[in-house]
């Protein structure tokens, strides 16, 4: 059997140690590619840009280029976008009445200004980390710096108190765009299209592994392998969409599965190992040939949503040695150990709709990531307001801006690296922005020429900004072309406000890659441990939750946020594991591996909490939630689970032990129980085995 290590997967699995730049232009290519629902996504994007130009365009408004941006903003931040979206007034309006208050009660004192520049940055970026919508952070600072600025010069007061409204207006207006198209066409059945991709995918499996089993002939099984890498190529991000659409929404659910969230997870890393597996060289030895028909029939259930096989089930390895077939067997072993079947006839166990979602994250307000987080935005944009005010130099003003647009439009995602920021800026703000207003504009003399070139500019953007790698290059495209290019209504006459707009976007990447890079860099390996911690803690505030919440409603509250948080932190620990190839230290590899490593951990952590969030609200009878046994056996586990969190977190060693202690031999002979304890002390051992394997190491 093929021994290929975890370092040596294809780019859209793990990347390889020895990048070259042939390999990063494969790459680049393969993230263009087409794949399901990415034309009709870019299309809305580009027809939700051209209807807020147009009414720009016909009320005058200013900021317009604020305004265009804001719609990727949207659409990226919240890929359902829906009514949800007026929650981004409240940050806005609050922006305008903090800044005309500052300047009323300090009587426009210039320190005063920039003091308060460093509190609302910091307020914005505190947000942005703390709240289950982050562009509301970015909003706030991003409004509030642009409109104290202007009090910076000796402008008419009535005149800088209209521009404060008029703001309110340019960002609403991309935000009911957006909204219109969105509702009008998107798609009526979300539920059904997540069905569809769910089972292109399962298909594409079995297929490829039943003819691995097979021994077929290589061109069969290199057709079935390309199927297979261009699905995974497309990652999550399509059908996470689907499902925020039916969460946003609260859509009915159709045939979902429970945990809709976390099995997409699951199922995407699936389909980047089995690419992989299918990349590297066949093994057909006869071991290899009967995991692999195993591989086919275990999917092939999963696919049909039918009970756990009484075969012998995928094995579960850990260790330092794994190869990839190890890998596949792992992850759909974990998939298959997710509670399905007649609990899906429960609509909030498959997806959880917004309403029941708390707008603030539990104890992030006070965590010291989130609070360094804040600061660290805060620090750049005071650093970048005091430097072109210094330097008398108002046309790198767009700096400022930059700061919270790179910085905390993401943050639900990984910190992208200086080289993307860069490239996109190059590309959107000096090939596109200055060469549109040196080569195009002055031979542009109607509207419709200039909704076409926005069209196309739009166009590009989106459809990079859907790429699964390189998406945050096509956002930066977007915001360095509308801030270069657009300074009012009018076709510009001169290159130097372009190049001044193009040189703060610059300034500003300097800054922030100096700052988080340089002065206080924050590891992805790291991120990724306090993540995993974060899933661990929630885990064990579950099993607790029982004994510490009586009311069955107030139960169920506190469930679903859980699980939603522990959801959401999932996906972004997968996400954050396919860039750890960007950390470029001496132990590399380590950090590779500990990625692995991490995520593994993550996902069976998810199997383990999810089978309890089934138990808790699928039992209706308060005696077995309160069965002293079953309330022993939950203590033990919470602390367990704050144990594992603690050493994950704090780079601790971690021994594993066997699970079975800590349920009373008694209730495993309960019929009532037996399923249940049988899958949690299982998925239990796993995961501390993960956790023991985490260690120490970066």
């Amino acid at each position: 059997m093929d021994k290929t290590s975890i370092g040596t997967l294809p780019p859209f699995a793990m990347p390889s140690p020895a990048m070259s730049l042939a390999s990063e232009a494969r790459r680049i290519w393969q993230d263009l590619q087409p794949t399901p629902g990415r034309l009709n996504a870019t299309l809305r994007i580009v027809l939700a840009t051209i209807l807020t130009l147009l009414a720009l365009l016909i009320l005058q408004v200013p900021f317009a280029s604020l305004a265009l941006y804001f719609v990727f903003l949207i659409e990226r931040e919240s890929p359902a976008v829906s009514l949800r979206t007026t929650f981004a007034m409240v940050p806005l309006v609050l922006a305008v009445v903090i800044e005309l208050g500052v300047v009323i009660l300090t009587d426009n004192d210039p320190m005063a200004r920039v003091l308060s520049v460093a509190a609302m940055s910091f307020l914005g970026g505190l947000l942005a980390a703390a709240t289950t919508v982050p562009m509301l952070g970015a909003i706030l600072g991003l409004v509030y710096a642009i409109l104290i600025a202007a009090w910076e010069f000796h402008a008419p007061a009535n005149e800088l108190v209209n521009n404060s409204l008029w703001i309110i207006s340019a960002i609403g207006i991309p935000a009911l765009c957006s909204v219109a198209v969105e509702y009008i066409f998107a798609s009526r059945r979300p539920a059904d299209l997540l069905q569809e991709e769910s089972t292109l995918r399962w298909k594409a499996l079995i297929s490829m592994f039943t003819l691995f089993a097979q021994k077929a002939p290589h061109e069969a099984r290199a057709e079935a392998v390309s199927r297979v890498s261009r699905l995974a190529v497309a990652g999550q991000d399509g059908m996470q969409g689907l499902y925020n659409r039916i969460v946003e929404r609260d859509m009915d659910t159709g045939s979902l599965p429970p945990a809709a969230r976390v099995r997409i997870t699951m199922l995407a890393q699936l389909m980047d190992l089995a690419a992989a597996l299918g990349s590297a060289p066949y093994a057909d030895t006869p071991e290899s040939l009967q995991r692999y028909a195993r591989i086919a029939e275990q999917a092939r259930a999963v696919s049909e949503h039918s009970p756990v096989a009484t075969r012998p089930a995928l094995e579960y390895r850990t260790g330092q040695n794994l190869t990839l077939l190890d890998r596949v067997e792992g992850i759909l072993h974990a998939i298959r150990s997710m509670p399905a079947g007649a609990t899906a006839k429960d609509k909030h166990l498959v997806a959880l709709p917004s309403s029941e979602v708390p707008l603030l994250v539990p104890g992030a307000l006070t965590d010291r990531a989130s609070v360094a987080f804040g600061l660290k935005i805060s620090f750049c944009a005071t650093l970048c307001y005091i430097l072109y005010h210094v330097v008398d130099y108002p046309g790198i003003s767009t700096s400022v801006t930059t700061v919270f647009i790179t910085g905390l439009s993401t943050t639900g995602a990984l910190k992208q690296k200086f080289v993307y920021r860069l490239l996109g800026s190059a590309i959107g703000g000096l090939i596109l922005g200055l060469g549109a207003t040196a080569f195009l504009f002055p031979h542009m003399d109607s509207i419709t020429s200039l909704v076409v070139l926005v069209a196309i500019i739009a166009f590009i953007a989106a459809w990079c900004s859907l790429g699964r790698q390189f998406g945050y290059v096509g956002l930066q495209i977007a915001y360095a072309f509308f801030i270069v290019a657009f300074e009012g209504f009018s076709a510009p006459t001169e290159l130097a406000p372009a190049r001044d707009r193009l040189v703060g976007i610059l300034l500003a990447l300097v800054v922030m890659w100096f700052v988080f890079d340089q002065i206080w860099p924050v590891r992805t390996v790291t991120a990724m441990r306090r993540s995993l911690a974060v899933v661990l803690r929630s885990g064990a505030k579950l099993f607790r939750l029982p004994e510490t919440v009586k009311q069955h409603s107030v139960l169920s509250s506190e469930i679903h946020a859980l699980r939603d948080r522990i959801g959401k932190t999932v996906a972004a620990i997968r996400t954050m594991n396919g860039a750890v190839e960007y950390e470029f230290v001496a132990d590399r590899e380590q950090h590779i591996h500990s990625s692995g490593t991490i995520l593994r951990a993550a996902l069976t952590a998810a199997a383990l909490i999810w089978n309890q969030v089934v138990f808790l609200q699928s039992k209706r009878e308060r005696e077995l939630l309160d069965d002293p046994r079953l309330v022993e056996m939950r203590n033990k586990f919470a602390t367990t689970l704050e144990v594992m969190a603690d050493a994950v977190a704090q780079k601790k060693a971690f021994i594993a032990s066997d699970p079975s202690p800590l349920a009373d031999a008694s209730i495993l002979a309960d019929p009532r129980y037996r399923e249940y304890l049988q899958n949690a002390l299982a998925r239990f051992r796993e995961l501390q085995d993960c956790v023991q394997e985490i260690g120490v190491a970066v």
